[in-house]
């Protein structure tokens, strides 16, 4: 294993504060995640105390976006996206909704649109 190997497995359980498992599990890799309304104080005293990867999820979550896309948008394994937005989640900052809900097109059939991104985001995993 080189030097860079090690450093990538470091970086994930620190931010992560030693966790390796999330704890909620009813996030999937197409659970949609939006961020809350608090999120758009980025300047409070709150903001500021969220780790940067916390600030980047969150900022991916403007709109609602399936946990696989956010894991590829700020390139962290998905096992670690879920513990973090776990965390969010918990301290009011985001939610989360089944993919159901969302997606299901005309006549309850799978809306292609999302079934696409999530291809989409898993594929830059």
């Amino acid at each position: 294993m080189s030097d860079g190997d090690s450093e990538s497995l470091v970086r994930p359980y620190t931010i992560t504060r030693g966790r390796t498992a999330p704890e909620r599990t009813d996030l999937t890799l197409i659970t949609q995640v939006t961020a809350s309304d608090r999120a758009g104080e980025e300047n409070s005293r709150d903001a500021r105390r969220l780790q940067p990867e916390h600030r980047a999820i969150l900022g991916r979550c403007r709109h609602p976006a399936a946990v696989a896309e956010i894991a590829a948008a700020v390139d962290l394994p998905v096992s670690v996206t879920k513990i973090l937005i776990g965390d969010l989640i918990a301290e009011g900052w985001a939610s989360a909704r089944p993919p159901l809900a969302v997606a299901e097109g005309e006549g309850g059939a799978p809306d292609i649109r999302l079934l696409q991104a999530v291809r989409d985001g898993l594929r830059k995993l």
